[in-house]
Formats: structure tokens, C-alpha cells, sequence
């Protein structure tokens, strides 16, 4: 997968949202889901790596984001903006809606190729994260962690955080990545692209393989 000279995100456009399961499209390309807490940074980050200021809905209220968004790269490739979880100030029924639309959407689409989870770099790992991270190791597909609002800390303890949260990852034996980002400074952006766009072209690889030993008469 080659960037082009805007970046891997540039020029994505929004396709739909989908209030429940029964309301997802079929698949039309890999798909890559970004998650995160409530208030986490997770719709800023999206925007900055998209160019655009309000592709993904921003809001002071956290909790505000409760539909599962689609957007398209240039490329083809499929961006899922998850509701934010761990809200308590929602009604019960409203909370169940969201854990379910996304329970259902990370074990049970085959189109998803890798997990973006956006954290607050000043409070990275809570419990609630973990749980996420524990419950959707089983499928074994990678998981970025983007570390926001990196800003808001001074270098040495973004440094320090960003250390301390892959030390706390390795011994899992996850496919996980970890680094420190910032929408409101931009920086970080290259990273995630680069790898985005390694998982978006491992998923055509693996594509192209697979129609090749279909031609060939392989099973």
C-alpha cells in the first residue's frame, strides 16, 4: 500500500451510520475500527487524520457519539468509528444499545483487519481498557493504541507514559502497538498512517492470494 503525498487518510468521506447489528452494509473493503472511552479523543483523532473538522462528531459531553460511522479512504479501505464506552451519566437502555452494537460489530465482522484504540495519554490502561483489550485478544487481529491529547502532558512524561503503557502490554503477547498522539499539535499522524496503511496492505496481499489459488483451483 503506497501513501500518496496527502497521506493514507486524506480525502476520506463519510458512507453511513447504523443505529443497531441488523443495520450493517455488507462489507465492500477491509475495515478498521477505532475505540476508545468516552471522552477519549477518539472523534478529534479521527478528524486530524483526516483533514477534515467534523468528519467524526466532536462534543464536550462525553457520550454524545451513539451510532457506529462508516467512512471510505481513497484507497477503498473502510474506517469504523465505534461509539465511546464506559459512560455511566446515560440512560440503562441507551448504554445497553451501545455495548451491544459493539460487542456485535468487533467479534463478528470478518471485514475487520485491526483495532485503534484511543486512550487519554493522562489516564492510559484503565480498567475499562483492559477488559476491551483482554475480551477482543481471542480474535488475534493487531491493535494500535493511540495515546491522545499527548499535548496536555509535558515531553518527559509523554515519554515516560508512552514506556510505561508498551512495558505494561508486552508480556500479554498481543499483537499490540502503542504511540503518543496529539490532534491539537498534529503530531503522531505519520505513524498511524504507516500503520494503517501496513495492515490495509497486508489485507490485499492476503486478498490477491486468495483469488490466485481460487484461479489456480486451490480450495
Amino acid at each position: 500500500m503506497h501513501l500518496n503525498n496527502d497521506g493514507f487518510f486524506r480525502g476520506t468521506a463519510f458512507v453511513t451510520s447504523i443505529a443497531k447489528p441488523t443495520g450493517l452494509p455488507p462489507a465492500a473493503g477491509p475495515e478498521v475500527a477505532f475505540v476508545g472511552r468516552s471522552n477519549a479523543g477518539k472523534s478529534s483523532a479521527i478528524n486530524t487524520l483526516t483533514g477534515h473538522k467534523r468528519l467524526a462528531y466532536v462534543s464536550r459531553t462525553p457520550g454524545r457519539t451513539q451510532l457506529l460511522n462508516i467512512f471510505r479512504t481513497p484507497a477503498g479501505c473502510y474506517l469504523v468509528d465505534l461509539p465511546g464506552f464506559g459512560y455511566a451519566k446515560v440512560p440503562e437502555a441507551v448504554r445497553r444499545q451501545w455495548v451491544g452494537l459493539i460487542e456485535h460489530y468487533l467479534m463478528n465482522r470478518d471485514a475487520l483487519i485491526g483495532l485503534v484504540h484511543v486512550m487519554d495519554a493522562r489516564h492510559p490502561l484503565t480498567p475499562l481498557d483492559w477488559q476491551l483489550l483482554e475480551w477482543f485478544a481471542p480474535r488475534g487481529l493487531p491493535v494500535h493504541v493511540l495515546l491522545s491529547k499527548a499535548d496536555k502532558l509535558s515531553r518527559g512524561k509523554a515519554a515516560a507514559t508512552l514506556a510505561e503503557v508498551r512495558r505494561a502490554l508486552a508480556p500479554r503477547g498481543w499483537q499490540v502497538s502503542a504511540q503518543l498522539f496529539s490532534a491539537l499539535q498534529r503530531t503522531g499522524v505519520a505513524e498511524v498512517e504507516t500503520v494503517v496503511g501496513n495492515w490495509f496492505a497486508a489485507a490485499q496481499q492476503h486478498t490477491l492470494a486468495v483469488v490466485a489459488s481460487t484461479e489456480n483451483g486451490g480450495c
